[in-house]
Formats: structure tokens, C-alpha cells, sequence
């Protein structure tokens, strides 16, 4: 018989997310009539936007012409879109040829700590996005899970709550090979200004450690003074690379597309450069992203593109402002910072799931629990403002009644 990769194994209770929607399956079966609103799972609602859909038409349409078909493209992406993607989002500050189009960030993620391998050392904020602790796990870097303190040995965890205003305490922090930080984080929505992420950079060029930085939240930052990129900071060249998308700002959760920016300066112990690992890793186990959606997001990133992109983030954040000022009429303690469509919500002295069951069982609402993005998200739960906007009022209104 063939031996079960003994990693996966040590993965705790599940993905969070499947879980979740184990839990709700459950509460339907019991009562039928359940009108359950979700503000829980960062799934995207609104629908493809005019300009985008047309171009994703087009090139569905183009593919069944001789003139217009295409097979395999460049593992890497279109050149064209490479190079829209330094120009209209990086403003020139990364180079065409180092930004890869993937099928989203989160994939990247997985095929990041592929290329890592199982040697390395890694920090991560707790919170954080489960991705990286559990993709980490099933590649091999982890030791045991520690039941005792709901942590896995092997693993630098950056506490990050409302006592250091949702930012590590760098100066602590042990050296590890590979730091994860995202920003705006999920699940607390806090953004890192210059100076902290000045400050880990610092950190990192110190340690001779590599940045992985997920900015896919970033065109949620409408603070101008907020950096939306890691390549904002000086000097950062040499230890950081970046992952992002377009699932959240465009509605591309189920289209798939996001990318990896991996600068020429960024090298490994020997001096090897990084970039030539990753287009490997590119070549080897990926076979680009849709050619159909890849023109999808040449027009995501022409003016018109650009408009009707802003326009869905706005919308979603005027949720998000709604259910923060319910939560303030409520009493419900809550984290928000403008810049993210998430709200970190504390109930001091519950468990996150004990929140959770309680909102899904008593109001139908679904809220992701805390716990679940790492021990530090404990007393939290996270409201998302990814929905539609009669449902996220009703849900705001059941939550009032409730939580009376």
C-alpha cells in the first residue's frame, strides 16, 4: 500500500472555510427554512462589470476562429499584460519581466512554498490567512502541532492584536528564512504603513530573510499615505517578493487570475537569483493562466476597466461602512479601518466559534471565527462586506435584534 503523506495528517480540524460550510450544511438540514445570509467566506457577489465582460466575450468568441485561436501561451503570461500590470499598478517600479500572471494568489502561494521546499524556517501574523501556515504544514516545514498552545513547532507566530495595533513587535521577533505578511491583512483589515513596513524590511535585509507579501487587497487602500505595495518601500528589492490578484477588486474569484512579482535583486544564500528558481517552478507545474481571461484583465487595466474596478470596490466598501456602523449601534466592539472590506469584531471572554454558532443558530448569519486564523484571533470573529446589499442589511438588522 502507498504510505499517506504524513503532513497533511497533522492539518488541524480541517480547512477553515469547508468547516464553516460544514456547520451551515448542518443548521439547513435541521430547519429547512433557514434563511441563511453569509458574511462570512471572502466570496465576491456583485457581478462582471460591463467593460470586462465584453472583453471576456470577445475572446471566448476570437478563440473559435482560425484567425483568433491560440493554444498553450507563455507559462509567465502575456507580454502585454505583464507589462500593463508593471506600468498601471506598479507605476513602474517592477519590471514586465518580473511579474508572472498565475491563476490567482493563493495558488501562487502553494507553489511558492514548493519552490522553498521543506528546509526552510518561516514567520507568520496571527492572524493571518490560513494558506500559509497549512500550505507550509503539507510541504513539510512544520513540526508537531502543539495542542497545548494551538501552534504547530517550527513556526515564528507575530502576534499581531489591538495591543500593538495589529503590528509585530519586530525588535522580538527570532530570524526566520521566509517572513509571510499581508497587508491589508486578512482577517483584521489593519493596513502597515511606510515606516512598519520600512521597519520590516529593515528587519529582513538584517536577516538575510525573504518577504513573502500578499497585497491582494491592496486596491482597497484608498488612504493615500497607506503603501497598497511592498515595492513602495526603499531598499526592499533585495528581500521581498509580492503576490496579488484580482479576485476581490474585480469579482475574479471564480475567473482566476493573479500574479507574483520577483525582483532580479532577490537571491538566494549562494547568489543564485530567485527569479530563475520561480520561472521553473512556472514552467515545471503551471501552464499559464486563460488566454480568455488574461484579455479579460487587459481591459480590467484600461481606463474603463479601471473605473468600473473602483466602482465595485466602492461598493463593497460601503458595506463594509454599514456594518461597522451596525455593529457601533450594537456595542460590538470593532476593528475598521477604511482601507479593507473586513471588520475584526471582539467579543471578549467568548470562543470565535462559540460567536460563530451562536450568530448562525440565533440570527442565521454566518461571521468567520477568529481562532481560525491563528490563537491570536481568539474573542474575534471576522464580518465580511462581500455581499449584496439588501442581504447585508438584513443581516445587519438580524444582528441588532440578536445582539440586543
Amino acid at each position: 500500500m502507498v504510505l499517506r503523506n504524513k503532513n497533511i495528517a497533522k492539518l488541524q480540524a480541517g480547512y477553515l472555510f469547508p468547516e464553516i460550510n460544514r456547520r451551515k450544511n448542518k443548521l439547513l438540514e435541521e430547519n429547512p427554512d433557514a434563511k441563511i445570509i453569509s458574511l462570512g467566506i471572502g466570496n465576491t457577489t456583485k457581478p462582471l462589470t460591463p467593460y470586462i465582460t465584453k472583453a471576456l466575450k470577445e475572446a471566448a468568441e476570437s478563440l473559435g476562429t482560425a484567425e483568433g485561436y491560440s493554444g498553450y501561451g507563455d507559462e509567465q503570461g502575456m507580454t502585454a499584460l505583464r507589462e500593463k500590470i508593471a506600468e498601471q499598478l506598479y507605476k513602474g517600479l517592477v519590471d514586465a519581466n518580473e511579474v508572472f500572471v498565475s491563476d490567482g494568489g493563493k495558488c501562487d502561494c502553494g507553489r511558492l512554498q514548493l519552490m522553498f521546499g521543506s528546509k526552510v524556517t518561516i514567520a507568520v501574523q496571527d492572524p493571518a490567512y490560513p494558506v500559509y501556515v497549512d500550505g507550509s504544514v503539507i510541504i513539510g516545514v512544520t513540526g508537531d502541532y502543539n495542542e497545548s498552545i494551538k501552534r504547530f513547532d517550527n513556526i515564528v507566530y507575530m502576534k499581531c492584536t489591538a495591543e500593538n495595533n495589529f503590528f509585530p513587535d519586530i525588535k522580538s521577533l527570532e530570524r526566520t528564512d521566509l517572513i509571510y505578511f499581508c497587508s491589508p491583512n486578512n482577517p483584521t483589515g489593519v493596513v502597515a504603513t511606510r515606516d512598519q513596513l520600512k521597519e520590516l524590511v529593515d528587519f529582513a535585509k538584517a536577516n538575510k530573510s525573504i518577504i513573502i507579501f500578499d497585497a491582494a487587497y491592496s486596491e482597497f487602500i484608498s488612504d493615500p499615505n497607506l503603501p497598497r505595495s511592498i515595492f513602495e518601500i526603499e531598499g526592499v528589492r533585495e528581500v521581498a517578493l509580492e503576490v496579488s490578484s484580482f479576485s476581490k477588486s474585480i469579482g475574479f474569484t471564480g475567473v482566476r487570475l493573479g500574479w507574483t512579482v520577483v525582483p532580479k535583486e532577490l537571491r538566494f544564500d549562494n547568489g543564485e537569483q530567485v527569479i530563475n528558481d520561480w520561472n521553473r517552478i512556472t514552467c515545471t507545474v503551471f501552464n499559464g493562466a486563460s488566454n480568455i481571461v488574461q484579455k479579460g484583465c487587459l481591459a480590467v487595466l484600461d481606463k474603463e476597466g479601471l473605473k468600473e474596478m473602483q466602482e465595485t470596490v466602492d461598493f463593497y466598501m460601503e458595506n463594509a461602512r454599514l456594518i461597522k456602523k451596525g455593529l457601533d449601534e450594537m456595542g460590538v466592539k470593532s476593528y475598521w479601518t477604511g482601507n479593507s472590506p473586513y471588520i475584526w469584531a471582539y467579543f471578549p471572554g467568548e470562543k470565535s466559534w462559540d460567536v460563530f454558532s451562536r450568530l448562525l443558530n440565533e440570527a442565521h448569519v454566518v461571521v468567520t471565527p477568529g481562532s481560525g486564523f491563528g490563537s491570536a484571533g481568539e474573542e474575534y470573529v471576522r464580518f465580511s462586506a462581500f455581499g449584496h446589499r439588501n442581504l447585508i442589511i438584513e443581516a445587519v438588522e438580524r444582528l441588532k435584534e440578536k445582539l440586543k
